[in-house]
């Protein structure tokens, strides 16, 4: 996990947050009333999901569904039709479950292995994963 958050520091973050090629959200909740960060996510305009997290005492509460829906959206809005991410392999099966494709193996930003997931947001694209036949028997 440290190794993962390496670059995660707040002079990088502040520089993430302030680009003007970057969309990022922010999942508020807490109990009575509090406003407690519970996600984030963020979004550049060559589609790329650098960052998506949750806290983990909520996670399987729709927080990161919301968290992509809202990346999707802004994807959508710029025109971008294809989003990708490289993801800790803990966390890639949430993402299969969203339609993301895992495409294997890739390398991360300090040489961690991670998965290379990708989604097609035109409804009508059919990932490379499934294959349909069209013949007529």
């Amino acid at each position: 996990l440290q190794a993962w958050l390496g670059n995660k520091t707040t002079q990088n973050v502040l520089g993430w947050l302030s680009s003007s090629s970057n969309f990022a959200v922010v999942a508020e909740g807490g109990a009575a009333g509090a406003r407690d960060v519970v996600g984030f996510a963020l979004l550049n305009q060559a589609g790329k999901v650098p960052l998506c997290y949750v806290r983990p005492d909520l996670l399987r509460n729709g927080v990161g569904r919301a968290l992509l829906d809202a990346l999707e959206a802004q994807a959508r809005a710029w025109n971008i039709s294809k989003v990708y991410m490289q993801s800790p392999g803990s966390a890639s099966g949430f993402f299969e479950r969203l339609g993301y494709v895992n495409a294997g193996k890739d390398k991360a930003c300090y040489g961690l292995e991670c998965d290379f997931l990708w989604k097609h947001l035109d409804d009508e694209t059919v990932p490379a994963r499934k294959r349909f036949c069209n013949c007529s028997q």
